[in-house]
């Protein structure tokens, strides 16, 4: 069956030699003379591939991938800017809020099936169902390392012994990291003031635990134990938070590994991330307003790029611009250019989540 790819392009006769090219490469092409009808293409359609343009009437590309995230039967489409401007700025904007790569305009026939055929081939990585044992888990991660912004995702994770009863973590410490079982049983557990136990969760060889204390970004809320001899690998926090919030595809493809693909557990779950990722903003711009704002001032709004504010929330450059746009519709904050104006301190600094 051959591939979809929806194509947005304003200018006809750009438009009609595109999708000419990619017709004669066997590709399945919708087109979109306009960012609004090139949404409404896309959440009837579902393509495997979208090829923007930026500058466009109605709606802008940036526009379009912004609606696209925040959709979740489109938010995991990859996407590719079609740009006529050089400027490195435009380069690092689309790809801050998620596209996956940019074609350069005027291109050639070769640059523009290379660029679809390695985006539509990292895709169809992710599709696979990965074994859920450690080789299972190895692949996954070659698999995520195939894109820019997870290559330094470390694929040489320590494989620990336990005894059957070893602890794993206990409650009220800090995580430092996401645990995989490659062979045996753990149980998690709470106990009362009288030594009474209350088991929170079973888990066998081939799934994840430990990983709710970080996405929530506190103290482990029950503890682990083995319930046989097992052998344990951890992946670090760091890496875990890269694979949550650094790539849309990875990030789908992981939280389903991460719930089992129960439907339920992952819809919690992806609201959990999300969650998560909204707090550590409204957090960080709390923090820039107290630490910044003058005495006196009724106002308070200050330049900073998204880089520093997605390094100061800890999280990624793309998710962090979402944040800020969802919080403007909020009328929590007002962004013009690279100034952030704080409009609700007082929500931003008791959100919950």
């Amino acid at each position: 069956m051959s591939k979809k790819i929806l194509l947005i392009e304003d200018n006809k006769e750009m438009r009609e030699n595109t999708a000419e090219i990619l017709e004669l490469s066997l590709y399945e092409v919708l087109t979109a003379k306009n960012g609004k009808e090139g949404i409404e293409l896309a959440i009837k359609n579902k393509p495997d591939l979208i090829i923007c343009d930026i500058m466009m009437p109605v709606l802008d590309g940036y526009g379009v991938i912004h609606l696209l995230a925040k959709n979740e039967e489109t938010v995991g489409i990859p996407f590719i800017f079609l740009t006529a401007k050089a400027e490195r700025s435009d380069f690092r904007k689309g790809m801050e809020m998620g596209a996956d790569d940019y074609i350069t305009k005027p291109f050639d026939d070769i640059e523009l099936l290379s660029a679809v055929e390695s985006r539509l081939k990292k895709a169809e990585t992710l599709k696979k169902e990965f074994a859920k044992n450690l080789s299972g888990l190895d692949e996954f991660l070659n698999s995520a390392k195939k894109f820019e912004d997870l290559k330094k995702i470390s694929t040489d994770k320590e494989l620990r012994s336990y005894k059957k009863k070893d602890s794993i973590y206990s409650e009220e410490g800090y995580p430092r990291g996401v645990f995989f079982i490659g062979k045996g049983k753990v149980k998690t557990f709470r106990s009362n003031d009288d030594g009474k136990e209350f088991i929170t969760g079973l888990y066998n060889e081939g799934d994840f635990f430990g990983y709710q204390a970080l996405l929530e970004e506190g103290q482990y809320s029950d503890s682990a134990m083995t319930l046989e001899d097992s052998e344990i690998r951890m992946v670090p926090k760091e890496d875990f938070y890269s694979l949550v919030y650094k790539n849309s595809e990875v990030s789908r493809k992981f939280i389903k590994m991460l719930s089992d693909n129960l439907r339920e557990k992952e819809q919690q779950l992806i609201k959990l991330a999300y969650n998560s990722v909204r707090k550590r903003v409204a957090e960080a711009l709390s923090a820039l307003y107290n630490r910044y704002k003058k005495e006196g001032d009724t106002k308070f709004s200050m330049q900073i790029s998204r880089e520093d504010l997605a390094n100061l929330a800890g999280t990624a450059q793309e998710t962090a611009i979402r944040t800020l746009s969802d919080f403007k519709d909020e009328g929590l904050v007002d962004i013009k250019g690279g100034t952030v104006m704080i409009l609700n301190y007082d929500k931003l600094s008791k959100m919950r989540n």
